[in-house]
């Protein structure tokens, strides 16, 4: 799915200066292009991620497979203060320009090298953003695939700006791109939009589960709803490190099996499709650890509704621990999830917590309850246990302090661990006063 072209044009002495020429082909799903721009009290970011070939052909030399992605930024300051861009936001790991030529300069020639060292000097965005300037350059982040979350903060003496922007990418292998979603979300406005109370009902009313594609089966519960428009929603996972997956193709398949026996990471690997609404998942994202058997992974649907004019979200979350062969799987293999779906729950709730992205949130009942001495069972004949809820989450655009974060108050969860030991681990609060 190509989004924009990004035109890679040197300018003499300076950082290059990529324009959104904007080109005829369709708008990306959420509107969640490779340029994007925000302003904030007199400050403009704009940010392009320039896909692969073109950084290639722009610096001479491929960056992605020495794992460097480089990020365009332009950023106007028109106030009276003096800021500092803090790149490690950006990028915990965010290369130097010294530390780039070294990288992609082994099999070049000593002369070219020389010249590349200087080259990444000069495009590199600097640190120091003075009052009333106009600064441009790349940050020399780690690679990704599919998508990124790039966080902006700038500091100055006595006051900062953080902007939160979520980038896909242009890769024509990861499963949103394969999804009807650019379609769907189109329409979202004519959708039925519904009070929250309403959307209370309604989502109790769903199924409990997910099914395969002719609908004969149940899966793994529906245990998430989150409502928010799909910018907001996507910038708050992949801020809390949630990254897209690839679509099921037979390249995805021979890496994620090589990983597999290699006991090693892909971020990005293939999920298995579950329908819902009729249609197998929308979107999915996983956040994985350094093996591809462990990782926590949510598929998600857009409901055919709204709540208060926003867009809603229904989701699947569970816990990955291992892989298992299978004949069901069109991989025969498939992972084997924690049969503590309700902590993959509220992981999920955490994550957003933490990064200041929950507005309200509360418990639906829906799922149906499954003990621990006598699980429920998915697709793939894992067992799980539940207390039967769906965490439902209004997602904030604006950062939000965990602790100001409204509980709604219309279920009681269980606490997971107590769950996981075969204990009541029903949490019991005082009710509040009317």
């Amino acid at each position: 799915m190509a989004i924009v072209t990004v035109l890679l044009l040197p300018s003499v002495g300076q950082a290059s200066s990529p324009s959104a020429a904007a080109t005829t082909e369709s708008a990306p799903p959420l509107k969640l292009g490779r340029v994007q721009t925000q302003s904030r009290d007199g400050v403009t970011v704009q940010l392009a991620i320039p896909t692969d070939d073109e950084v290639a052909r722009y610096f001479g030399v491929p960056l992605a497979d020495k794992g460097v992605q480089p990020i365009w930024f332009r950023i106007v300051n028109t106030t009276d203060a003096h800021y500092w861009i803090l790149p490690v936001a950006i990028d915990p790991d965010y290369y130097t320009a010294d530390e780039v030529a070294l990288v992609v300069s082994k099999k070049v020639a000593k002369a070219a090298a020389t010249g590349l060292t200087e080259k990444f000097r000069q495009n590199a965005l600097p640190f120091f953003l003075g009052a009333n300037s106009d600064n441009e350059g790349y940050v020399y982040a780690s690679h990704r695939r599919g998508g990124r979350f790039v966080d902006v903060k700038l500091a100055a003496r006595g006051t900062g700006l953080r902007m939160r922007f979520a980038v896909m990418l242009p890769t024509e292998g990861f499963d949103y791109e394969l999804s009807p979603l650019r379609e769907l979300y189109a329409n979202v406005g004519s959708f039925p939009d519904l009070t929250r109370d309403e959307t209370r009902v309604r989502v109790r009313e769903m199924p409990c589960c997910t099914a395969n594609a002719n609908g004969t089966g149940k899966g793994d519960p529906l245990n998430v709803v989150l409502v928010g428009d799909g910018e907001t929603v996507i910038s708050a996972l992949t801020a809390a490190g949630w990254d897209f997956t690839e679509a099921i193709t037979v390249d995805s398949v021979r890496r994620m099996v090589g990983a597999a026996i290699a006991e090693k990471s892909m971020m990005t690997a293939p999920v298995s499709s579950l329908y819902a609404f009729g249609r197998k998942q929308d979107l999915a994202l996983q956040r994985g650890r350094s093996q591809i058997a462990q990782r926590n992974h949510m598929r998600l649907w857009l409901a055919p509704f709204r709540c208060e004019g926003q867009p809603v979200w229904v989701g699947q979350v569970s816990r990955d621990i291992g892989v298992k062969a299978t004949s069901k799987s069109p991989t025969l293999t498939t992972h084997v999830i924690d049969p503590n779906v309700d902590e993959a729950r509220e992981y999920l709730l955490q994550g957003l917590l933490h990064q200041n992205a929950v507005e309200w949130f509360a418990m639906v009942r829906g799922v149906g309850a499954a003990s621990h001495e006598q699980p429920a069972r998915n697709l793939a004949d894992d067992p799980y246990f539940t207390d039967g809820m769906r965490v439902a989450i209004g997602v904030s655009h604006e950062p939000i302090p965990e602790w100001q974060a409204l509980d709604l108050d219309w279920n009681e969860s269980t606490d997971p661990v107590r769950e996981g030991k075969g204990e009541d681990g029903t949490v019991r609060l005082p009710k509040k006063e009317p």
